[in-house]
């Protein structure tokens, strides 16, 4: 008859009238979506590892390489990788794998510092001009442009040579030069995080997700905090994965040119710098540190390129 279900269907009903997700199987999160975009770039797993190991090995190294770091051996001067010195010894005799340790602790605490300071910046300003408008909006922009035109290294290294006196007065030497690298490197590194995260809210205000909140009356502390810093996330964290990079690289410069931690500090940059007059005869002094700089940073930017692809919705899986 006209108008009713025919024997089949009725018979097919459970697989003909399933849910569409039901066929296509449940819906994987955002989180497990990401972590499988993140897998398939073999790069970052494998960089993800590396700098694991190396973060692994400067946290646990001194509980189970019990050799002091400042211990001197006149009769081990420059030696080069034995069982006694895995990493050879410097023209003090010192051991080398107790300095890289304790170095690789400094070097990396100053990358991340630093990145969270640019960050923190960065987000705030580029927050800020992107929800407002007008004068609010230009004059932070102008800000931004001001710092951007600024020789970045020259100034770091007239504000490095001004203030570190007062402040390893303050908080010591360590502490003092710690403060000081972390917040000029931070403070000369947040523009970029500005026009980014700027960028995301400009896009993001025009959307109807914010259209509505809006009308059901959200204000706009709220837009922001609740609603587009959190979708703004996603290239903000790509980036500071490349400004721990950048840090690390600019905390090994001043190390090298002198203007770093004291000498009896052996960061990783410092370390190169001691070695550069033993070049010839005790290359295991600058190629050990150096290449614990190279692998960090690389690894750094590959975990910065599989944090792009994983983030992007857009991506299929």
């Amino acid at each position: 008859m006209p108008g009713s279900t025919p024997a089949s269907l009725i018979a097919e009903g459970p697989e003909v009238f399933r849910a569409p997700e039901l066929v296509a199987g449940p819906r994987l999160s955002l989180r497990r979506q990401a972590w499988r975009r993140f897998r398939k770039h073999t790069l970052a797993v494998a960089s993800l590892f590396i700098l694991g190991f190396l973060v692994l090995g400067v946290v646990v190294g001194p509980l189970l390489w019990r050799v002091p770091m400042g211990a001197i051996d006149l009769s081990a001067m420059l030696q080069g990788p034995l069982l006694d010195h895995p990493f050879g010894t410097n023209g003090l005799g010192q051991d080398l794998l107790a300095r890289m340790i304790f170095g690789g602790r400094i070097s990396l605490a100053v990358g991340v510092a630093a990145m969270a300071v640019a960050v923190g910046i960065g987000v705030a300003v580029g927050a800020i001009a992107g929800m407002a408008s007008g004068r609010v909006d230009a004059a932070l922009m102008w800000l931004t442009d001001l710092f951007l035109a600024l020789p970045q290294l020259p100034l770091l290294l007239l504000l490095m040579y001004l203030f570190r006196g007062a402040l390893r007065a303050a908080f010591g030497d360590e502490g003092g030069i710690f403060l000081l690298i972390v917040v000029v490197i931070g403070g000369l590194r947040w523009m970029s995080l500005a026009r980014l995260v700027r960028a995301q809210f400009l896009s993001l205000r025009e959307k109807e997700f914010i259209e509505a909140a809006r009308a059901l009356g959200a204000s706009r502390a709220r837009l922001m905090l609740r609603h587009l810093l959190p979708n703004a996330l996603g290239p903000v964290i790509v980036a500071g994965t490349i400004e721990v990079a950048n840090a690390i690289i600019i905390e090994s410069t001043l190390s090298f040119l002198g203007l770093g931690f004291p000498p009896d500090v052996p960061t990783w940059g410092h370390m190169l710098y001691d070695a550069q007059q033993y070049l010839d005869s005790a290359p295991h002094w600058a190629l050990i540190p150096g290449a614990a700089i190279f692998l960090s940073v690389l690894s750094i930017n590959f975990i910065g390129d599989g944090l792009r692809d994983a983030l992007d919705p857009r991506r299929v899986i």
